[in-house]
């Protein structure tokens, strides 16, 4: 009893420490250049941490961002070939007559492959290519648009809702930044969406038409020509409407660490805001975080309670996974927290490594960067006589068994009542002949 009194008192003593260690508060704040997007994020593509937000969930209109959706879907269609040929229609070319989309200039009947036609739409952004592959592959504009939406509710993008493929503004037209970088991951998973958004030129071969002809990305921080080159920077798509202003969905890789960058609603002043910005958000990301691993799995983060086991008391406990983070340069073990949330005060044996206990949140700066299972370290064997003295503690214990004793002590009361209700009766109804002694000599 002593012995599990004080392991008791040892594991609450360890979580404790782990819960009140000292914290020093540091908050992820943007400093050096100004950020005009009306609505963005930078978020590291390692481990899924925000390290810059602003309106990330509030409703956004994506403009030409759209054709990340557009494009997945003919990668994806039963009907995609790479290199059977396409051929532009009429009907693509009137659709987008007047709505201020660009244009490729290809003419009606000019052929192309079905590869050529994902770097027009995603690459070269172009609103008649893109209206000619919502008519192929959905059959019509109308249906390719509701396989757009059913395919964002597959994705969990609540938030977004398509009016039209090519990212024409519409009220009822929108997304948001959460939901754009959802999308994003989903498609930098094939491997042809990758290599076409990253692509910054594009030679395609001689149609039955024209000559060969080379396009050229929308993203300007993958263009060597243009003053916003920034030489790790990578993909995705760009997008632009009076009503959206200048959007850039982008991602940089350097030295192992992978950012994505989403800038919506950048002012349309000509100075490029939505690439000096993004660039600039990288470079504050390289130099200023780095990988910091919190806590790995060999070492235990508290101890456990265990009840039906002769064995052991306790338990430790481990993190499931070694936790790595993006923190600041900075950031050191005195600026991080580890927060235990146990399943229950104790657990019962058997018990196996690798059972999930708990929970355990990582803070730093007052915020929660990550929770993490935390899991049994050991096997623990339950012993048969303490199962069965608790089996019988229980049976004694339950509510069934305390109203079973009840009844059977009322019914022992009333049976007493009874029987001396009944020995009195018969004792009154007793009756005792006197007779004198005298009287009876006599």
């Amino acid at each position: 009893m002593l012995k599990r009194t004080f392991f008791i008192l040892f594991s609450i003593f360890l979580c404790l420490v782990a819960i009140f260690s000292p914290i020093t508060a540091s908050a992820y704040e943007v400093t050096g250049f100004d950020i005009t997007a009306k609505a963005g994020m930078l978020v590291s593509m390692d481990t899924g941490e925000i390290l810059y937000e602003n309106n990330i969930d509030e409703k956004i209109y994506p403009a030409s961002i759209t054709k990340i959706m557009t494009t997945m879907l003919i990668l994806e269609s039963e009907k995609y070939n790479p290199e059977e040929k396409i051929t532009l229609t009429k009907e693509a070319l009137d659709l987008v007559l007047g709505t201020g989309s660009s244009v490729s200039h290809m003419k009606q009947g000019e052929e192309f492959t079905q590869l050529d036609l994902v770097h027009l739409v995603l690459m070269a952004s172009y609103g008649d290519t893109t209206y000619l592959a919502a008519q192929y592959y959905g059959g019509s504009v109308e249906n390719f648009v509701a396989m757009m939406n059913q395919k964002a509710a597959e994705l969990g993008l609540t938030s977004t809702h398509y009016v039209n493929p090519v990212g024409l503004h519409d009220d009822e037209h929108y997304t948001t930044v959460r939901d754009i970088y959802k999308l994003t991951l989903y498609a930098l998973k094939n491997e042809t969406f990758k290599k076409v958004c990253e692509t910054p030129r594009y030679t395609m071969a001689a149609t039955n038409f024209s000559p060969a002809r080379t396009l050229s990305t929308t993203n300007f921080l993958q263009d060597t020509t243009t003053n916003y080159y920034y030489q790790y920077a990578k993909g995705v798509k760009t997008g632009f409407t009076d009503e959206a202003g200048r959007c850039l969905v982008s991602t940089a890789s350097y030295k192992g660490y992978n950012y994505m960058c989403i800038l919506t609603g950048c002012p349309n002043d000509g100075r490029g805001h939505q690439f000096k910005e993004s660039a600039n958000l990288y470079r504050w990301a390289f130099n200023n975080f780095s990988f910091k691993e919190i806590a790995n799995s060999n070492e235990p983060v508290c101890e456990m309670p265990v009840e039906l086991s002769f064995e052991t008391d306790f338990v430790p406990l481990y993190f499931k996974e070694p936790f790595v983070s993006v923190l600041p340069n900075e950031a050191d073990d005195s600026t991080i927290v580890v927060e235990t949330h146990l399943n229950s005060e104790s657990t019962e044996a058997p018990i196996k490594k690798g059972d999930v206990l708990g929970k355990a949140d990582v803070i730093y700066a007052e915020k929660i960067i990550g929770t993490v299972d935390l899991v049994a370290g050991e096997d623990v064997k339950a012993s048969k006589i303490l199962i069965a003295f608790e089996f019988i503690k229980e049976i004694f214990t339950s509510i069934y068994i305390k109203l079973l004793l009840g009844l059977v002590f009322v019914v022992i009361i009333i049976f007493v009542i009874l029987c001396i209700r009944l020995n009195i009766g018969k004792f009154k109804k007793r009756k005792v002949k006197y007779i004198p002694y005298n009287r009876k000599e006599k």
